[in-house]
């Protein structure tokens, strides 16, 4: 049986294994999930992507959305509101808050997240191992102009850092001021301190195939790769690396890919992303029809690129894509 490992973000991450199961159904598909998006809120542990891969792998995504339950209705937001009590710019469903006061609940009884994401797995069963990429606190941060953050509406009571600038939660720089405002550096705050999640480092040691879908390079995947040793096991497995742009035509196909690119100074073009990762962990890279003069470029660069259709569509459109990465992988492992 065909082991592969997936670093992952959400809505795209989650879209691209819904694909990658309908192209590969024999396979062992082991997802590492970012959890630098996570935040606490209204006293409970949210972590966004790992919910997204879920549901959406379960069956109970909002489609249109890509994020949030199926049939959502908002009766506790409204009350919060009517009482006072923010952040009203992150609106929890009444359904989604069921799956957030379960995971509160049994960290709080000292369960750690692994544990936490096996057992609302249990439920949902999305046909995958999903694992956190650590059990520690790891949040990331966007670190922007303090005029910038105040304008945008509430946003706490930090103080100006160096040269006027601050930092805010990414969910703040995504969801409140909707990545309009430039974005001068990217923090995981705590990832210097984390530890890979129990079974991450094994998942990635005994792969055939490592897969980086097109997710945020920057707080998706980078996120992943920030944690110490998840590179280290990335890069020491002897499984082919393939990865997927997630930009064509030199912009992200949703998403704020550009903004945090331009952050850690990288060019928004599917070239500078596979130069960004690097054939240290890269060994091949998928880049859409339009962007089909970067191949050169990114083969130069020492990882082998092909140019296929990269919108993901529908489930066959993005199962063609899994087989295309699927079949890239195979001949770096040929040659």
């Amino acid at each position: 049986m065909q082991r592969i490992v997936v670093l992952a973000g959400g809505i795209g991450g989650a879209r691209f294994l819904r694909g990658l199961k309908a192209a590969a159904p024999e396979a062992e598909i082991t997802v590492i999930g970012n959890t630098g998006d996570d935040i606490h809120l209204f006293g409970l542990k949210i972590c966004p992507d790992l919910d997204t891969l879920m549901y959406t792998l379960g069956g109970g995504i909002h489609e249109e959305q890509g994020w949030g339950r199926a049939g959502e209705t908002f009766a506790v937001k409204e009350e919060l509101a009517a009482y006072g009590m923010g952040p009203q710019w992150f609106g929890l469903g009444d359904r989604d808050i069921a799956t957030h006061l379960v995971r509160t609940r049994m960290l709080a009884a000292g369960y750690p997240l692994s544990a936490v994401t096996e057992a609302l797995c249990a439920r949902w069963r999305p046909g995958v191992r999903l694992l956190p990429m650590t059990d520690d606190r790891v949040e990331t941060h966007v670190v922007i102009d303090a005029a910038a953050a105040d304008g945008g509406g509430s946003g706490g009571d930090g103080g100006d850092g160096e040269g006027g600038r601050r930092a805010v939660h990414f969910q703040e720089y995504w969801v409140r001021l909707r990545a309009r405002v430039p974005a001068h550096g990217i923090v995981p705050v705590g990832a210097e301190a984390a530890s890979p999640a129990p079974g991450v480092s094994e998942a990635l040691a005994a792969a055939d195939v490592i897969l980086f879908p097109p997710s945020n390079p920057v707080v998706s995947i980078g996120t992943i790769l920030a944690v110490p040793g998840i590179r280290e096991a990335v890069t020491g497995s002897a499984a082919p690396v393939v990865g997927l742009s997630p930009l064509i035509g030199g912009a992200p196909v949703r998403g704020m890919a550009d903004k945090v690119l331009a952050a850690i100074g990288v060019a928004a073009d599917a070239a500078s992303v596979a130069r960004h990762y690097g054939p240290e962990l890269l060994d091949g890279w998928l880049v859409a029809p339009q962007d089909a003069d970067a191949v050169p470029e990114v083969e130069k660069a020492g990882i082998r690129c092909r140019a296929v259709p990269l919108l993901m569509t529908g489930q066959e459109a993005t199962a063609a894509m899994a087989r295309e990465a699927l079949a890239l992988a195979e001949e770096v492992r040929a040659a």
